[in-house]
């Protein structure tokens, strides 16, 4: 094999049409879950103006992953994750029809909106792993890293759209008839996975059939800890759910009218409310064309730092093409580090383990997000949102140079013992 054959190819994902079709089929479910929070949350608040259940509306969406990664991901390496996917999709279709029935019928109450936010949480962990380990089977292990990547930029497109289709739902159509077409958007990736010959399971096939018990399941962690640099990358990744998570987005409406005094609404807040999301899918789309993009821990670091500033200059400066351009390269920033450390662990996890790494992986990168909003409303009662928000990124900067140092630590070690 020539030098140039074992380089990953650009754009490997979008050269051949099934990894194509479930890169667009996973952007427009994407596009559905953040559709139904436009929808629900206007209406529940709109119902019970409850301040505990905006609240509730967080946690329920991210416990199931810091409850379920591990499970789920083990569920994946011996179920066909076609069939989980298609599983999840359902559970998706069902809580928005219920939404609609309810919403129909006027019968919605607190208890039966906390259980569809609950399902819809579950459904969105069982997802994940099944998703991962299909690229596995789409591509060549070394265009999995421009994969995961690509993959990560079309599920961020689909939440850049989400918030702009979603209104348009609601303000079209209504809250009934927007959920009810909603459905519809759940339906390419489950069809199209009926046509689809891989299951996940390409390299691992003697794992299909096995029934991981529950010390099995969270053995992973125990494998996760002894590689160094796998348990720096994934703790990374939970540093920066705690510390930035979903922070930034809830605090623009407070930075816009506090810091950048562009007043309420208006094309200004719509543009900072989008460059986050923009930034993602441009810097996805630019670091796959002109980057090979290998996943390194350093490169991992330099991106989290650069996330960690960008977090800073957002909350504290009072200059709005500053805030926008910040916005723009912090949304570049945390798609690439993300992206990047997901490619490391799963490349790092032992083939037979490999959806239960990819488990611990969204447990940390999205179950401790549920951390980053107990930790915003207590230091923004404190101190303000901004000041809450600054800290979180100073924060996340001094933990990935402590990550870089420890990893750093681990390959001095074993270069010296080799």
């Amino acid at each position: 094999m020539s030098a140039s054959a074992s380089e990953p190819q650009k754009f490997a994902a979008l050269r051949q049409k099934t990894p194509r079709n479930y890169l667009i089929g996973g952007a427009l479910a994407m596009m559905a879950d953040n559709i139904e929070h436009v929808i629900t949350y206007w209406v529940l608040w709109e119902m019970f103006h409850s301040e505990v259940l905006v609240g509730f509306e967080v946690v329920s969406h991210w416990l199931p992953f810091l409850l379920l990664s591990v499970p789920f991901g083990a569920l994946a390496e011996r179920v066909d994750c076609r069939k989980i996917i298609q599983f999840s999709q359902v559970l998706f279709m069902l809580v928005s029809l219920s939404w609609g029935l309810l919403f129909l019928t006027d019968s919605l109450q607190m208890w039966s909106a906390c259980v569809l936010l609950i399902l819809h949480g579950i459904a969105g962990a069982m997802w994940a792993p099944a998703e991962q380990l299909l690229l596995h089977d789409f591509v060549e292990e070394r265009d999995l890293p421009g994969a995961v990547r690509l993959n990560a930029t079309f599920r961020s497109l689909g939440i850049l759209c989400g918030p702009v289709v979603g209104s348009a739902l609601l303000l079209g159509l209504g809250p009934v008839w927007g959920i009810f077409v909603n459905i519809l958007f759940y339906l390419p990736l489950t069809l199209m996975l009926m046509r689809v010959e891989q299951t996940g399971h390409g390299s691992t096939q003697g794992m299909v059939g096995t029934r991981p018990g529950f010390r099995a399941m969270f053995s992973s962690l125990g494998s996760v800890v002894r590689d160094r640099t796998l348990f720096g990358v994934i703790l990374l990744s939970g540093l920066s759910a705690v510390a930035i998570g979903g922070s930034l987005q809830v605090s623009i409406p407070d930075f816009a009218t506090s810091n950048l005094a562009i007043g309420d609404g208006g094309i200004g807040y719509g543009v900072l409310l989008f460059a986050n999301g923009a930034g993602g899918v441009i810097g996805g789309l630019l670091i796959e064309a002109l980057t090979r993009g290998r996943p390194t821990p350093r490169a991992i670091v330099g991106w989290s730092i650069l996330f960690g500033v960008t977090t800073v200059a957002v909350a504290m400066t009072h200059t709005y093409w500053l805030a926008l351009l910040a916005l723009v390269l912090g949304g570049v920033a945390n798609l690439v580090s993300n992206s990047m450390g997901q490619a490391l662990a799963q490349l790092r996890a032992e083939p037979s383990e490999r959806g239960r790494v990819i488990g611990v992986y969204g447990m940390f990168s999205s179950g401790f997000r549920i951390g980053n909003g107990i930790t915003l409303a207590v230091l923004g009662t404190m101190w303000g949102i901004g000041p809450a928000v600054a800290l979180g990124g100073g924060f996340l900067v001094v933990a990935a140079l402590v990550m870089g140092w420890y990893m750093r630590a681990n390959r001095s070690s074993s270069a010296a013992e080799a």
